[in-house]
């Protein structure tokens, strides 16, 4: 059975930078995808980012692109996310979820476990 703990989550301020991260434990990763997702209050949970553990092949939602930076680290079995460049509308709870096949995928359908979520706010 996959576990996945999320980390780093809190309360910053626009413009600030966070980072997040994900501690898998189980089954060997060798052939997973991980991927990030968030949920804003009242909105449905959205793809943020996702990355291959294999080739460290990644891909970023275009609302996160070039502010927001996936990568992994196969030898502590740990995904993080980098934010940077804060905004209010970056406040949600924040999912790491681990795909057991194949690719990189954006529906949450794809994904087969899913961390409890680390809660990130942005306000001044």
């Amino acid at each position: 059975q996959v576990q996945l703990v999320e980390s780093g989550g809190g309360l910053v301020q626009p413009g600030d930078s966070l980072k997040l991260s994900c501690a898998a434990s189980g089954p060997t990763f060798s052939s997973y995808a991980m991927g990030w997702f968030r949920q804003a209050p009242g909105k449905e949970r959205e793809f943020v980012a996702a990355v291959r553990w294999r080739n460290s092949n990644t891909y970023d939602a275009d609302s996160v692109k070039g502010r927001f930076t996936i990568s992994s680290d196969n030898a502590k079995n740990t995904v993080y996310l980098q934010m940077n460049s804060l905004t209010p509308e970056d406040t949600a709870v924040y999912y790491c979820a681990a795909r057991t096949t194949g690719a990189i995928a954006i529906p949450e359908r794809r994904y087969d476990f899913w961390g409890p979520g680390a809660q990130v706010t942005v306000s001044s």
